[in-house]
């Protein structure tokens, strides 16, 4: 990048089940960018999808978002010669709304599944993270796997059902799925992340209450064998020629590591660097740069695997806009490698540049 300071959009919140888990991101990394470097603007949208310009993060946390009429509502305005916010009142917003980049820490759907980076795509802007691709495969589990299993990374047995079909015929489907998995099993839905709406099932009684939760969700819904060992993440950072963080591993305090042991961290630990022999490191770190490479993703990405005690190594999904919270892995991960949490932020600013300017060169191309 040149001596221009950019102006950065952090773009929080989002109607997803994953509404506050994007509200921590973005003020720990409101709190940490480097404001020598960088100008930074905020949007807050809303749990009904309406976008508030100069929320702070914290404050929304405390005290929810403004009213209609409180707040300052904006919209994007999708002109690919000159994209910029607009104010829905007519009020004017700083140097006319125009931006050099958006950061979305949109968690989940309408955020991280490549509908926003379609939005973001259509009116030519720069943002960090994956495109709409990388972004949508890596949001839906069931596409995911299908992807790994295409490029032979192992992954544990799983199957996937529609909500209509078990609703349809409940006793067909848990058949099935004690037939080809048995128990204990992972019930997902297939579109959402930070172990929202997961549950482990140990019998017939709590694979058909687990099948209904995953349902309120998803009309679509994973469920995976249940592989004993340990749970090992893995961060990524890159855009072509990814590198992969060293590997950290999960110590949940429940069965499995849920919403609550990531986001409040009571009783659940994180072990960094994970004890791990240095051969069994290289190829989780090479796995995880095919995982994302597989999927098409950028910018940044956290990919998750399970190793049992024979060292045996099970891929078991990325996601492409892990949690930026002070005690998500993903940074700590980086931090423990060498990276400090505001050079990361600056790091992916950097990448959501390169990447736009090599897809503007791409169009260039395309023109002559």
């Amino acid at each position: 990048m040149n001596d221009h300071k950019l102006t950065v959009v952090l773009l929080f919140g989002g109607r997803s089940g994953e509404h506050e888990v994007s509200l921590n991101s973005a003020w720990s990394i409101y709190k940490a960018i480097d404001r020598s470097r960088y100008n930074v603007e905020t949007i807050g949208i809303n749990k009904q999808g309406q976008w508030f310009w100069g929320v702070i993060p914290d404050q929304i946390l405390k005290t929810g978002f403004p009213t209609t009429s409180e707040g300052l509502q904006v919209t994007l305005v999708i002109d690919p010669t000159q994209p910029h916010f607009l104010a829905i009142n007519g009020q004017s917003l700083p140097n006319d709304g125009k931006f050099d980049l958006v950061f979305p820490v949109l968690h989940g759907t309408y955020g991280e599944d490549g509908t926003l980076q379609g939005l973001l795509e259509m009116a030519n802007v720069p943002y960090v993270g994956s495109g709409v691709l990388g972004s949508s495969l890596g949001m839906d589990k069931d596409r995911m796997k299908a992807v790994f299993i295409e490029r032979n990374l192992p992954s544990a047995r799983y199957v996937t059902l529609l909500r209509s079909e078990f609703l349809r015929e409940p006793e067909t489907y848990l058949n099935m799925i004690e037939a080809q998995l048995g128990y204990p099993c992972f019930v997902k839905p297939a579109n959402l992340g930070s172990s929202v709406g997961i549950s482990k099932a140990h019998d017939r009684t709590e694979l058909q209450e687990s099948l209904k939760t995953a349902a309120i969700f998803d009309r679509k819904i994973v469920i995976e064998e249940s592989i004993t060992g340990h749970e090992i993440e893995v961060s990524v950072l890159g855009n072509d020629s990814p590198i992969a963080s060293i590997p950290g591993e999960v110590l949940p305090a429940q069965e499995f590591y849920t919403y609550e042991a990531k986001y409040s961290n009571i009783g659940s630990s994180l072990l960094i660097p994970a004890a791990l022999e240095d051969d069994l490191v290289q190829k989780l770190q090479l796995m995880a740069v095919q995982a994302f490479q597989a999927v098409e993703a950028s910018g940044l990405s956290r990919v998750d695997f399970f190793v049992n005690d024979e060292n045996e190594i099970f891929l078991n999904e990325i996601n492409t806009l892990p949690g930026f919270t002070e005690i998500s892995m993903y940074p700590k991960l980086w931090e423990a490698t060498g990276i400090p949490y505001s050079e990361l932020i600056d790091r992916l600013i950097i990448l959501g540049m390169e990447r736009f300017q090599d897809k503007q060169n791409c169009k260039i191309s395309q023109n002559d």
